[in-house]
């Protein structure tokens, strides 16, 4: 099944309850910047994301250099945010913690 867009006022509240997260200006995405001690930690990171991501058949855009990560989430096929987004982006949140 396709996921479903959030509707504006969805987005706004569950955006709301995600530390250091951000609307992407001039298009329907979020986005944040992860800082890890070293490469091998953000590395790190980003390999327990692709698996999540693979469970969740939902991919982020990202770039990683060095020890840091600039994440943009968005449900291309919805044609902007949905619920995936929102739980790749917590999942990223609790991964980053430790």
């Amino acid at each position: 099944m396709r996921p479903q867009k959030l509707a504006p006022a969805e987005q706004a509240e569950r955006l709301a309850g995600l530390d250091g997260w951000q609307r992407v200006p001039g298009r329907e995405a979020i986005t944040r910047s992860f800082r890890f001690a070293d490469f091998n930690a953000a590395f790190g990171w980003m390999a327990r994301v692709a698996l999540m991501a693979e469970k969740l058949d939902h991919h982020p855009e990202w770039r990683n250099t060095y020890n840091r990560v600039e994440v943009v989430l968005s449900t291309h096929d919805a044609g902007g945010l949905t619920e995936l987004d929102f739980q790749l982006a917590g999942f990223m949140d609790r991964a980053a913690l430790g």
